[in-house]
């Protein structure tokens, strides 16, 4: 186990496709060299970047679990928009109406889950939210959103309300959006990252106390 400041990232760097830190293979020499954990943790937090920066990652569209009222959990697919690496954190737009907002609400700890299907490289994130909702940071979200984004909060009725048949698209105008918008800011204190290759998987966790980072391997 080894302990490490947090890395230095480089938001919306390109990364390839099916890219990796080391080649996995066997080759004539035998086989090479594994990442190091900083250099793991490095390629993580440059995904979760780069999720941001481009709507055709995989890291663009994360899955986001919370707990509901009965305790049982609850998993859907959001945006990611923004990553701050120096605190570790992420935002994801919502409808403060919706069934996530309360969940959160009543219990912040929440779990998001990243999967690269080309890279064939997964990430899980732990941590508690923070909910925002008629403030300045959501008035910034909000400023920053494009036109089409705003159009989704001015529905109604709320979000899972049953209808007799799909609603019609909303009009910002009738819905008034803005009232409806929120951000959630999820700081994770904990990080497992699993690449899958055929000469041999690799998984780490990374786990950020109080008293600093605590970080391993752990068997695929």
């Amino acid at each position: 186990m080894q302990r490490e400041d947090a890395p230095s990232d480089r938001p919306g760097e390109q990364l390839p496709a099916r890219g990796h830190l080391r080649p996995a293979a066997l080759c004539p020499g035998g086989m090479t060299p594994p990442p190091t954990l900083a250099e793991v943790r490095a390629e993580a937090f440059r995904r979760l970047a780069h999720g941001v920066a481009d709507r055709r990652s995989a890291f663009h569209t994360p899955a986001l679990a919370t707990l509901g009222p009965d305790g049982a959990p609850a998993i859907r697919t959001l945006v990611l928009r923004g990553f701050d690496p120096g605190t570790r954190t992420l935002a994801l737009h919502t409808d403060r109406r919706s069934g996530k907002w309360a969940e959160l609400a009543a219990e912040p700890r929440a779990a998001l889950h990243a999967y690269d299907a080309a890279a064939q490289v997964q990430l899980r994130l732990s941590g508690r939210a923070a909910l925002h909702a008629g403030d300045a940071v959501a008035a910034a979200a909000w400023a920053g959103s494009g036109p089409g984004s705003r159009l989704s909060y001015g529905i109604a009725p709320a979000p899972g309300t049953p209808v007799p048949e799909p609603p019609p698209a909303p009009r910002e105008a009738e819905g008034g959006g803005e009232a409806h918008f929120a951000v959630i800011l999820l700081r994770f204190d904990r990080m497992e990252w699993l690449h899958l290759h055929h000469a041999g998987h690799r998984r780490a966790r990374f786990h950020w106390r109080p008293e600093g980072l605590e970080e391993t391997w752990l068997v695929p």
